[in-house]
Order: C-alpha cells, then structure tokens, then sequence
C-alpha cells in the first residue's frame, strides 16, 4: 500500500527520477533539563481570554512530552482544568501560589 506523504512534502520542487527520496525535516526537541536546573517563569494573564483569568507557566526547556506530563501533574494536583502546548502551561484560574509552592515541593529550584 502507497504511503501518502504528501502534506510532509509541501513547498518541495517536483521530481521526475524515480528514485529520489524526500528529505523530511526533523523536529528536534532539546533534553529535559532536570526539575533543578529548570527556569520556570509563573505569571496570570486575562488579557484576550474573554476576561478569564489563567496562570501561565513558562521557560521549561525539554521535549512536549515531559512538558505534557508536567501540566498534568500540576492540574491533577490542583483539580483545575488547562492545557500544555507550544512550551507554555495554561491553568485555568489564579493559582500563582499554589503553582509556586508545588513546584517548589517537586524540586524546581529557580521558580519566580
């Protein structure tokens, strides 16, 4: 069965040798910095939301996996909804010190 690939190759020249293989750029993501060396940024935000207040967190360095698992552990530990996505963490509702003193507890060092 023929794979299509076509959407991987979009904006690519066409070839008439049938033995060329396509070139797929590679998305790397950077190591998972430990929680320690982690920088994470904690800030509330309404603007654009519909006047819904989030609480964002920001600055993790590592792949969209760890990033996932680490904003569903935060929202299961605070029972809020949000998402994790594009290496920011929305969390619905202000619960800046909350969030803070979670990430403390789990060994973020450089939390502000």
């Amino acid at each position: 069965m023929k794979q299509n690939d076509w959407k991987e190759r979009l904006g690519v020249v066409f070839s008439t040798n049938p033995d060329y293989v396509y070139e797929a750029a590679a998305d790397e993501q950077p190591d998972t910095l430990p929680p320690a060396r982690q920088r994470l940024r904690i800030r509330i935000e309404r603007a654009g939301r519909r006047g819904k207040t989030v609480t964002l967190v920001t600055g993790f360095v590592g792949s969209s996996d760890d990033l996932k698992e680490l904003g569903r552990q935060l929202k299961a530990h605070l029972g809020t909804g949000g998402t994790s996505k594009d290496g920011v963490i929305v969390i619905q509702g202000d619960v800046k010190e909350k969030v803070v003193a979670w990430l403390r507890q789990s060994g973020y060092g450089d939390v502000k």
